[in-house]
């Protein structure tokens, strides 16, 4: 197989390889801008802050990731070369969500690998039942058994991230309607991928339905691990 990989020109992950092709396109903003952001957001994980405050830092990123779809979406030239090329199938994160634009202007089946979406919006997309009475949601810190008062918590907390990840996500509407010439949401999208390939396993996590496209792949990312010296 071939490999091309789309990057920003300002990224933290991605070189060159002799395995793939890396494409890259102009962006905005620097590297110091995203290794800043990035470090927020890291730092929130481990530190007790409110809903607002890690929605805040997860709004920067969202915003970032929006503004380098615009430019990706604008190179004519990039976009003429995917076109040409045709590829098989795109391979992405979609917390990025413009990899799934891309996709849907290719007419080509998209595989996501992932560890989760805002808002819940992987089991969204995917119509996986996500039950507030034992599903803790993202940054409750609650586990799987939840008393009455811990549950209604959950739910509205459910409902709120629902909106705010409308107001996240609903700048890429626009981008659709004007690069994909139709009426769709950014869920809208997500729901056409074909395989979901989850960054998480059972081991670590708490029992939740699965639909049969969410596939576990907990482990897969992880550094090779080393000799003990004895």
């Amino acid at each position: 197989h071939e490999i091309t990989v789309l990057a920003p020109e300002i990224n933290l992950r991605i070189d060159s390889s002799v395995h793939y092709t890396v494409k890259t396109y102009s962006v905005s903003y620097t590297r110091e801008y995203v290794e800043a952001e990035f470090k927020k957001l890291g730092y929130s994980s481990f530190t007790p802050q409110s809903f607002f405050e890690k929605f805040s830092k997860i709004a920067n990123i969202t915003s970032m990731f929006f503004d380098s779809c615009k430019h990706l979406l604008s190179n004519k030239e990039l976009i003429e070369y995917l076109e040409e090329s045709k590829f098989d199938a795109v391979f992405m994160d979609p917390f990025f969500a413009c990899g799934q634009i891309v996709a849907e202007h290719l007419s080509l089946p998209s595989v996501y690998l992932l560890r989760g979406l805002p808002c819940s919006l992987d089991f969204h997309a995917t119509l996986c039942p996500n039950p507030p009475s034992y599903v803790p949601r993202f940054f409750t810190r609650y586990t799987d058994r939840m008393a009455f008062l811990q549950r209604t918590g959950n739910l509205l907390a459910s409902l709120s991230s629902s909106l705010a990840c409308s107001f996240l996500y609903s700048p890429y509407d626009r981008l659709i309607r004007e690069f994909l010439q139709q009426e769709a949401t950014m869920l809208e999208l997500f729901s056409h991928a074909s395989v979901w390939l989850m960054k998480y396993d059972f081991v670590f996590e708490y029992p939740r339905p699965l639909m049969p496209n969410m596939v576990l792949i907990g482990g897969i990312s992880c550094t090779q691990e080393k000799a003990l010296s004895q």
